[in-house]
């Protein structure tokens, strides 16, 4: 399997961090991803802010529509995953 961390996706991460404008961001996503995939990672963001807050399985799935298994895949990211959710949903809610 190939490393998730190599020459690839360090140029990817230094892209998206070099986009300054949401218009930017909004045109890389859409060139770069389907509308599902651009929907479902926006999705899965949400969910982490809704169970940071304490919201239950049943009221985020019925808010947002995720599955069982991927709001769990979300969870398990939340809590034991790298930080990343985390750290996004501190930025954004300052």
């Amino acid at each position: 399997m190939e490393s998730f961390h190599n020459a690839y996706t360090d140029k990817l991460v230094d892209t998206i961090a070099k986009l300054k404008t949401k218009k930017e961001v909004y045109n890389f996503l859409e060139d770069l991803c389907t509308i599902k995939e651009i929907l479902d990672m926006s999705k899965r963001l949400e969910a982490a802010k809704l169970l940071s807050k304490g919201e239950s399985y049943n009221e985020i799935i019925s808010k947002i529509g995720l599955s069982s298994a991927t709001l769990s895949r979300v969870n398990k990211a939340l809590n034991y995953g790298t930080g990343g959710y985390k750290e996004v949903i501190k930025k954004t809610e300052a």
